[in-house]
């Protein structure tokens, strides 16, 4: 899996500067986690690095190689959007064996082989708990968590060389989005894929992340462990930051 270097990143919209001169290295299997206010850049800084948009300035790269000119595709990165659809084809089911589905959308594109493509969804199913009683249903027909798994398995089947993870449980209730960190936890271990998670939560950030990146308009204010961040914030932003979360950030550390 790549460490992902961003070299002096910027990005505007008319006017508004999204992404500010912005540097990082995110390594190899690490689970970094972006946390900021909302219409700080988070959104913008994942679409960078997934090749959905390209900055106005700055690098990308993936294990020392630019990656500026490169698509989606040929980045192999998978993104979970922001969103109540988790970006879900709402005509297809979530599994139909020898037909085009949700699930099977990805492996489709890059082989015919039946075999393959039923072996690897029965593995995603099975990691992720993705009842079979749900697989002639279409993504109206779900429930937010049920969504929410399908959204992960359609961007896990087909192995990414990086998880690009758009605030993906913001629309779980309580008991749902504690079982999902749970099952993001469990997965990141088993696979080692580079991933960069984006919440406007800091005591979910706290409980993911090897490392965290508290942003403000555009930049990375801090990047540090959760235990840096808590412990010895570098501004007063991030101090304010950190103390408007203090008690969900207290019960994370208990």
């Amino acid at each position: 899996m790549p460490t992902i270097e961003l070299r002096r990143l910027t990005k505007r919209f008319g006017r508004t500067v999204a992404i500010r001169d912005l540097s990082a290295t995110i390594d190899d299997g690490e689970l970094f986690v972006v946390v900021g206010p909302t219409a700080c850049g988070k959104t913008t800084l994942l679409r960078l690095i997934a090749g959905l948009i390209r900055p106005d300035r700055g690098e990308i790269l993936f294990d020392g190689e630019v990656v500026n000119d490169l698509s989606p595709r040929e980045r192999r990165v998978r993104m979970v959007f922001q969103g109540r659809d988790y970006a879900l084809f709402p005509h297809l089911v979530v599994y139909k064996k020898q037909s085009w589905s949700n699930l099977s959308f990805p492996l489709k594109l890059h082989t015919k082989a039946t075999r393959e493509i039923a072996r690897r969804v029965r593995r995603v199913v099975r990691r992720l708990g993705i009842p079979s009683e749900i697989f002639p249903r279409r993504p109206a027909e779900l429930s937010e968590g049920q969504k929410q798994r399908v959204a992960l398995g359609k961007a896990l089947v087909l192995p990414p060389r990086v998880l690009l993870l758009d605030e993906p449980l913001s629309h779980l209730d309580p008991p749902a989005r504690a079982e999902a960190r749970r099952e993001i936890l469990k997965l990141h271990r088993e696979l080692g894929t580079t991933t960069v998670y984006v919440t406007h939560d800091l005591a979910e950030a706290f409980l993911l992340a090897d490392r965290v990146a508290v942003m403000r308009e555009g930049r990375f204010e801090q990047v540090g462990t959760p235990r840096e961040i808590r412990e010895r914030p570098v501004s007063r932003f991030v101090a304010d930051f950190v103390s408007a979360y203090r008690e969900s950030v207290l019960r994370a550390f208990s």
